[in-house]
C-alpha cells in the first residue's frame, strides 16, 4: 500500500464477492480488518489507524480450504477458516466492520512455507493482553520497549512469521508494530475488499 487510508476510504472501496476473490488468493496474502467492536476501536485510536487486525492467509487446495493464521484476544494464535469472517464470526453473523485482502509482492512458495512453519509452531501461544497498554505507554509517555516473548498481538504474529521467513516489516519508530505498519509497507498491495 505504502499509503495510509482513512476509514471513509476503506468504506468507499467496492465489496467484491468472496467467491471471486477466493479463487485468486495465495498463501502469504494478508487480511486486514477495520472493526466496529470496542476493542477494535481502542486499537484504532491508540495506533491512529483504521486497521484493528491483521492475519495471514493460507490456501490448502488439497482440502479446498482457505485459512487465516491470526492471534485473537480470547484464543491466542489459531487457524480459522477465512470465510468465518464473512459468514459466522459471532453468533452466525459476519464480522462487524470492513475486511480487505492484500498481497505482499515478494512472497513465493519458499517464503509461504516459512510463514506456515513458524505460524504452526506458535499455534496456541497466548494473545499478549498487556501489549496494547504497553503500546499506549510508549506512544503517550515515551517509555518502555517491546520485550521478546511468545505472546502475540495480531501484528506481532504477522511480523514474526515474516521475519522468520526472511521478510521483515518495519517496526513503528515508537517501538511496536501495528496492522497499519504492515499495511503501509511498499511490498503490500490491495487485492480487494470482501466485507
Amino acid at each position: 500500500m505504502a499509503a495510509h487510508l482513512e476509514t471513509r476510504e476503506i468504506k468507499a472501496l467496492p465489496v467484491l464477492p468472496y467467491a471471486d476473490v477466493r479463487k485468486t488468493l495465495k498463501s502469504g496474502d494478508l487480511l486486514f480488518t477495520s472493526g466496529d467492536y470496542l476493542v477494535s476501536k481502542a486499537i484504532q485510536k491508540v495506533t491512529g489507524s483504521p486497521w484493528s487486525h491483521v492475519g495471514i492467509v493460507f490456501r490448502l487446495d488439497s482440502v479446498d480450504r482457505v485459512l487465516l493464521l491470526e492471534s485473537v484476544e480470547d484464543m491466542g494464535v489459531r487457524f480459522a477458516p477465512l470465510s468465518k469472517y464473512l459468514l459466522d464470526y459471532e453468533d452466525r453473523k459476519p464480522y462487524k466492520g470492513r475486511a480487505v485482502l492484500a498481497r505482499c509482492s515478494d512472497v513465493n512458495d519458499k517464503v509461504a512455507a516459512g510463514l506456515a512453519a513458524f505460524g504452526i509452531d506458535e499455534l496456541t501461544q497466548p494473545y499478549d493482553k498487556d501489549e496494547i497498554a504497553k503500546i499506549l505507554a510508549r506512544i503517550t509517555l515515551g517509555i518502555g520497549k517491546k520485550e521478546k516473548d511468545r505472546e502475540y498481538i495480531c501484528s506481532e504474529l504477522v511480523y514474526e512469521c515474516f521475519a522468520h521467513a526472511g521478510k521483515e516489516f518495519a517496526y513503528n519508530p515508537k517501538g511496536f508494530i501495528s496492522p497499519e505498519d504492515v499495511w503501509v509497507d511498499q511490498k503490500v498491495e490491495l487485492v480487494g475488499r470482501v466485507l
